[in-house]
């Protein structure tokens, strides 16, 4: 049958899926000529034998394979996106899964208003008025906050659209051009000034390491602190600093250094000649790596999402298979030139030896916890299929069926914040909306790849749930659920005496209070819990809060969405001051507003 199914192969591109002899996806790869790409795995004399010429994680992979089955596809490029796609969504056993597919943060200035500001967003706009600086990773809103520490700018979208000065000039943050007390030339300065200090941090740090000393000698030590933990994140997040080259070009820079078990992926990014940020992922492998695959998908789940790039000259520590591919998919995506480059000498060479070194220093810091038997023995004590690195974990909340809410929080190596979902619910009771939540999950699987492992806060019959919405869809993740235990009929939290059930998809498991896996996945339910709850008593509140707000007069939904974009919470509207109201929504609503309020 397999021998068929290569002689058999299309003479054209697209995506090949072997299998095992029980069903099980093995791998996913493309090809711009299937047949030649399958038939290169095997060696058909005397008998059908895998190539030798293979990586050693291929060549066990290839001893497993029972069956291929294929997709053709027109074009190389659109087997790429395919192959992307697929390994996302159905996690082969042998295929290397990023978790990176996001995009990151930039700093933003539109350079045509009058008093711009500065913001942080994902979302790039191809525009000549617009100034991007990034991509950042976790720096991007400590960098934004120390803009706004360090220069009197504007700081929020109805400042410019207001008529008096705020808060932030009574506190010298703020110029107040609302009232006309700073010219747009003399701001502009202000900004340039702003400009030049994000793209040298060293500027910055200086301008907040003396407003730190002032308050400190002022004995404003809240302050200090502020500004002392500012600094602390703005260092912690760039990995290298005070590296300048000749020329002022753009760079961004890759770099991987592996062991058999775990890789880091190292980036520089390179902006007018400094660098101006770094980030890096590690990447787990129960199968053994590839460092050719490991590149070529690392650079196309980095620019894939992105709409527009700012650097044209891609520098990579190591050559890789893939390198002209993927160079040329890029190009084509942007509309532009796009150079992949192995440097061997010169200061592009001295920027993949940093990233090459930071990689290497990264690795050697994670040694010690990748030996860490914690993820290892859930895997053996739960019967998973690999070591749960990445989980998600659910957990609902309402009132009576009022104000459903559902949250996930996300633990990948440590508690992932930003990829915390929190979802709005329509269902009334816990099983209903805990399949609303699993089933808008599932659908952003080819967005965000699934994770090892499920954990649910719930017993077996949400576990079953789970299990039957992912078969449905042909997925597999594994499965957990976490049942409270329960004193007098209320559930009982304390972390270290609640004898709570722990359930995988065929038996439950009552652990000791002092198991420290118990301990674990407590402490993941806890913080869904706090999660979910923190966001059913927000929206309560605001659910609660704004019929009061409707009734008052000329108070309308425009008006309300108005004020939370400039107040951010209802508590904050009613306990705002009648010069803050009337610069939200004007004088004669603001005044209406504030007396109402005040009643």
């Amino acid at each position: 049958m397999l021998i068929e199914q290569l002689k058999n192969a299309p003479n054209s591109a697209g995506i090949y899926q072997f299998f095992d002899d029980k069903g099980l996806l093995l791998y996913v790869g493309k090809a711009k000529v299937l047949k030649n790409r399958v038939k290169s795995y095997f060696r058909f004399i005397p008998s059908l034998v895998p190539s030798p010429n293979t990586s050693a994680r291929i060549y066990k992979m290839l001893h497993e394979v029972s069956s291929i089955e294929y997709i053709v596809v027109q074009s190389e490029h659109d087997a790429l996106m395919l192959e992307n796609s697929l390994i996302k969504q159905l996690k082969p056993k042998y295929n290397i899964l990023l978790r990176d597919d996001k995009t990151y943060p930039y700093i933003c200035i539109d350079l045509s208003h009058s008093f711009p500001r500065f913001v942080v967003t994902r979302k790039i706009i191809t525009s000549k008025s617009i100034k991007y600086f990034g991509p950042l990773s976790s720096s991007a809103k400590e960098l934004l906050n120390a803009l706004y520490l360090a220069f009197p700018l504007v700081q929020k979208k109805g400042c410019d659209k207001g008529k008096k000065a705020c808060l932030f000039y009574q506190i010298k943050r703020c110029l107040a051009p609302c009232e006309g007390k700073i010219d747009s030339a003399s701001y502009a300065i202000i900004v340039q000034e702003a400009l030049c200090a994000l793209q040298d941090q060293r500027i910055l740090l200086s301008i907040l390491e003396a407003k730190m000393q002032i308050a400190s000698e002022k004995l404003n030590f809240e302050e200090a602190a502020k500004i002392r933990d500012t600094l602390s994140a703005i260092k912690n997040a760039l990995h290298v600093t005070h590296v300048e080259l000749l020329k002022l070009e753009n760079y961004d820079v890759f770099a991987i250094e592996s062991t058999a078990t775990l890789s880091v992926i190292m980036r520089l990014f390179i902006r007018n000649g400094k660098i101006v940020s770094t980030s890096h992922s590690l990447v787990h492998h129960n199968h053994g790596n590839d460092k050719d695959e490991l590149y070529a998908r690392t650079l196309f789940e980095f620019y894939n999402p992105m709409e527009q790039t700012f650097a044209t000259h891609i520098l990579v520590a190591d050559t890789f298979k893939e390198q002209s591919t993927i160079a040329t998919f890029l190009s084509e995506k942007f509309l532009q030139k796009i150079s992949i480059t192995t440097p061997l000498r010169g200061e592009k060479r001295y920027l993949t030896d940093i990233a090459h070194k930071n990689a290497k220093e990264i690795l050697t810091q994670q040694l010690p916890h990748s030996k860490n038997s914690l993820y290892e023995s859930l895997q053996i004590l739960f019967d998973l299929k690999t070591p749960p690195r990445r989980i998600e974990v659910f957990d609902n909340s309402h009132f009576g069926g009022d104000s459903p809410v559902g949250a996930m929080i996300v633990w990948d190596e440590t508690f992932d914040k930003a990829s915390y979902r929190r979802y709005a619910l329509h269902q009334k009771d816990e099983y209903a909306q805990m399949k609303e939540m699993l089933e808008r999950r599932i659908a952003d699987f080819s967005k965000e790849s699934p994770p090892d492992l499920w954990i649910l806060d719930g017993g077996n019959t949400l576990l079953q749930l789970a299990k039957s919405l992912l078969n449905q869809s042909s997925l597999h993740v594994d499965l957990l659920a976490i049942a409270k235990e329960k004193i007098d009929a209320k559930a009982h939290r304390a972390k270290g005496k609640a004898k709570d059930l722990i359930y995988n998809e065929n038996q439950s498991f009552s652990l000791p209070t002092s198991d420290k896996r118990l301990h674990f996945v407590q402490r993941l339910r806890d913080e869904a819990h706090r999660f979910a709850i923190t966001y059913h008593q927000n929206k309560k509140r605001d659910k609660d809060m704004s019929p009061e707000l409707l009734k008052i007069e000329g108070i309308g939904p425009a008006v309300i969405k108005k004020l939370l974009s400039y107040f951010g919470t209802f508590e904050t509207i009613y306990s705002a001051s009648y010069e803050e109201l009337e610069t939200a929504v004007g004088k004669k609503i603001g005044e209406n507003l504030f007396h109402s309020l005040k009643k």
